[in-house]
């Protein structure tokens, strides 16, 4: 919670304002798209305060009162982002007048995978859910067009290396002879296809079923639901055990 009288780090208040994480917010700062009373700022450690004038892309910021934790069923064909040159879906459009406030994706999942996806206009849930410090369990559920050998899945879990990256699982749990559940913690980009594709399977779906205590179990694909206050605090709770 900020406090609306002191000066805070400019990163912060863009959190605060529901633009993005905190991470995020400093790619923002750092790309020339904040302005601090008329000038564009690119220094990290510029503080302000709720009486300065900060946009960013040109409109004014103003701190949320409401904080949003949602989940989406994300279908497959829509990207993660705010904005795509070229022009494909984008999942935060299937969220789009259900919601007055500035939300934003929490992590991502690519193009073509679909499920569990979080949205929300609270940094500090965002930088907790999404840091690999935070070491969240993710559970997807993967379908190849070969049979799956279980002997690889255990190389997987051991740790394999791809092009030079090291690659592990957390666990799996094979659902038939085409179809394996497999949990990640630290969820590196695309680590799922490259570690399949490495060991020569096609992968015809990843859908993304857990995140920590939430789970799509219900959503329908491109529905949303509020996340539950127990789900939140747990997501809180993670952040002080590590401290």
């Amino acid at each position: 919670m900020i406090d609306k009288e002191a000066p805070v780090r400019l990163q912060r208040y863009l959190a605060a304002c529901g633009v993005a994480s905190r991470r995020k917010a400093e790619e923002l700062i750092l790309s020339g798209k904040v302005r601090v009373n008329g000038e564009v700022t690119r220094t990290l450690g510029t503080k302000v305060q709720t009486s300065d004038v900060v946009e960013y892309n040109g409109n004014r910021l103003s701190l949320e009162t409401r904080k949003l934790y949602i989940a989406l069923n994300k279908p497959r064909g829509y990207i993660c982002s705010s904005s795509d040159p070229e022009g494909r879906p984008m999942a935060l459009e299937l969220l789009s007048g259900s919601f007055p406030e500035r939300i934003y994706n929490v992590g991502r999942l690519d193009f073509n995978t679909s499920g569990l996806l979080l949205f929300t206009n609270d940094g500090e849930f965002s930088r907790i859910a999404s840091h690999p410090s935070s070491e969240i369990e993710k559970e997807y559920l993967v379908e190849t067009a070969e049979r799956i050998d279980p002997a690889v899945l255990t190389d997987f879990k051991k740790g394999v290396n791809v092009s030079g990256e090291r690659y592990k699982i957390s666990d799996f749990v094979l659902h038939g002879t085409h179809e394996v559940g497999i949990v990640l913690v630290e969820g590196k980009n695309r680590e799922i296809r490259r570690l399949f594709e490495s060991a020569g399977y096609y992968i015809r779906r990843i859908h993304r079923v857990r995140i920590g205590p939430v789970r799509i179990a219900g959503l329908q694909t491109g529905q949303h639901r509020a996340l539950k206050d127990r789900e939140i605090a747990w997501f809180f709770r993670q952040d002080k055990r590590r401290r």
